[in-house]
């Protein structure tokens, strides 16, 4: 017997939506807002170089993130780390290590 979940909440999905345009503000937005997605669309179809260099940019600024937050977190953990019930030293521990493991996988 198959499921019925996924059909009847696709169903709904589309239901909400069809009603959701009966309102003319919200009709006006969503025709607006898919002018603007295939605008950009066919912008970066054309210039796929500058969509290259946006992804790469953005991907750099993540890891950045990541770098950033994870040296933080560990700099914090270990200063107050002594000073915590030993439970939480190594609950601490363990953080830090799951950190330091994905900070080498994403190095690889």
């Amino acid at each position: 017997m198959k499921s019925k979940l996924l059909p009847f909440i696709a169903i709904g999905a589309i239901v909400g939506a069809a009603i959701s345009m009966l309102d003319k503000q919200t009709r006006e937005h969503t025709v607006e807002t898919a002018k603007k997605a295939k605008d950009t669309v066919a912008y970066y179809a054309e210039n796929r170089d500058e969509l290259t260099a946006l992804v790469e940019s953005k991907v750099e600024q993540a890891q950045s993130l990541y770098g950033t937050v994870n040296n933080n977190v560990q700099a914090l953990m270990q200063s107050d780390i002594q000073h915590m019930p030993t439970t939480i030293q190594s609950m601490v521990s363990e953080t830090i290590s799951a950190f330091s493991k994905k900070d080498d996988q994403l190095s690889e």
